[in-house]
């Protein structure tokens, strides 16, 4: 019989990877590099291998003061490469902090991309742009097989839409409030949360543990969860295998969680059709 493993590297690899890249220089093989974080010696070519960033979490907000995206949905924060201990870079390339993230997606007619990100990536100051710049930024340029030497023919920025192309895919397919929501933890303003129930509601899917972040003034309301990968392959184009955190640290307490709702008065839709989904 196979594995869990094999079998949702299969799922996520017909799934997540429905729109090609742009001209991407390395044909990678799925599984002729090793999973990310998990080489036994150096790898040379970080095009087909994440590193040092061979940990990716996709990360997710629950804002609720001010409240931001769908009443019933989390939304992005974004795609972080971490070093598989814990730490992490940052602002990997000084050339690359792009300050036109829309227009790079307008240029390259990713629409649907912006349509997507203007509901589900929200910036919770109401500075969206500012917001996707950083996190390309600091996030975006630190992901080894997103460098442009990692392309045949580049064009510039192009790999700007694959980190947000990516990210949403992810994203897509991690619905937290609906895993949340199946275990009976919904928002309330007067009902609270233990951190093993949370965190067991979010292990059903991925059959792995998610951390959870929470905020507050004596840090007790929910409001981040972060899911881990490792990889074979680039991050454009590779396998995505759901992977546990490399640490047990969080800023929620163990019981008295709270899940606020948004009080929204209303509830942004998508418009059209998505070619990333």
């Amino acid at each position: 019989m196979p594995s869990y493993t094999s079998i949702l590297s299969s799922a996520l690899g017909a799934l997540l990877l429905s729109s090609p890249a742009l001209a991407f220089s390395e044909q990678c093989s799925t599984f002729e590099y090793p999973l990310s974080c998990h080489n036994k010696s150096a790898v040379a070519n970080t095009c087909c291998f994440n590193y040092p960033g061979g940990l990716l979490l996709q990360t997710q907000f629950w804002d609720t003061d001010p409240a931001t995206g769908p009443a019933d949905h989390w939304t992005v924060h974004g795609l972080w490469p971490d070093e598989c201990n814990g730490s992490y870079q940052q602002y990997c390339d000084e050339s690359r902090q792009y300050k036109n993230i829309t227009q790079i997606l307008e240029h390259f007619n990713r629409y649907d991309l912006l349509d997507y990100m203007s509901v589900y990536w929200k910036d919770d100051g109401g500075n969206d742009e500012s917001f996707w710049e950083h996190e390309w930024g600091k996030h975006g340029t630190c992901i080894s097989t997103f460098d442009t030497s990692c392309y045949t023919d580049y064009v510039p920025t192009q790999e700007v839409v694959d980190f947000f192309q990516k990210t949403l895919q992810l994203f897509s397919v991690l619905d937290t409030y609906t895993f949340l929501k199946d275990a009976g933890i919904v928002p309330s303003t007067t009902k609270t949360y233990t951190y093993s129930e949370i965190r067991k509601a979010l292990v059903q899917d991925r059959h792995v543990n998610a951390t959870i972040e929470c905020t507050g003034a004596n840090s007790t309301e929910l409001d981040e969860v972060y899911y881990y990968y490792n990889v074979y392959g680039s991050a454009q184009d590779g396998t995505y295998i759901p992977a546990q955190p490399d640490t047990n640290s969080s800023s929620c307490p163990m019981t008295g969680i709270q899940y606020l709702p948004k009080n929204l008065t209303s509830t942004p839709k998508q418009n059209g059709t998505y070619k990333f989904l």
